[in-house]
């Protein structure tokens, strides 16, 4: 994947707008909430100004006008540049046709999981499963609430997908609860006896022949 001189999604969503029309910083941020594109991309009126700074110094975007309605200050209107619409379009097309590794904090705790006994593990689950349960019915209840009103599929695709991941992840929460409660964990039992002895595991408890992804295997 190609570096690129600005990797914050919020470029992305000033770049996509501006294609619609020249906007202040305002306009762009009052748009996007109205769109609710802060559930998918992290907004904050400070970073907004910054990556607007940042795509101005690259030639990505460019001033427009300045213009002043009656006593408020001067607000800059920016307009997209030629290099700003290739970027744009490079960089969506490069997001959807490449999969990254993205470092979420689910997958952090779970590299990390043996800290904690597996009772409290499970528990712990226990709730975050309650926790997916009703954001995937929020989510479903939105999507259906869209589509009575008419709205096209489009405009909550990426909601879709958010609730598709959950429903992954809820899928293997409930896994892994199981395979912890009912013993059949690879490791639960080293696992288990370090907490119940406070001895930390020997390194043949814990050595492991390969460590490439879908070829772990505990050595005997």
């Amino acid at each position: 994947m190609a570096k690129r001189k600005i990797s914050n999604p919020l470029a992305l969503a000033v770049l996509a707008l501006l294609i619609e029309r020249p906007m202040h910083p305002y306009e762009m941020s009052s748009t996007m909430r109205e769109r609710a594109k802060e559930e998918s991309i992290k907004l904050n009126y400070g970073s907004l100004y910054s990556v607007v700074d940042s795509l101005q110094r690259h030639n990505l975007i460019e001033v427009h006008e300045t213009v002043r309605e009656g006593k408020r200050p001067e607000r800059t209107v920016y307009a997209i540049t030629e290099s700003g619409r290739t970027e744009l379009v490079d960089w969506l097309s490069e997001l959807f046709a490449a999969p990254v590794k993205e470092f979420t904090q689910f997958e952090a705790a779970l590299s990390l999981m043996p800290v904690l006994p597996p009772d409290q593990v499970a528990r712990l689950l226990s709730t975050r499963r309650m926790r997916l349960e009703a954001e995937i019915v929020g989510t479903r209840a939105m999507l259906a609430e869209m589509a009575n009103r008419g709205m096209p599929y489009l405009f909550g695709i990426e909601s879709d997908y958010a609730m598709t991941l959950r429903e992954a992840e809820l899928r293997f929460v409930d896994r892994l609860i199981g395979q912890i409660n009912d013993g059949t964990l690879d490791g639960v039992d080293v696992w288990r006896r370090a907490h119940e002895t406070g001895e930390l595991p020997s390194e043949t408890d814990w050595a492991w022949a390969q460590q490439a992804p879908g070829k772990l295997r505990k050595v005997d």
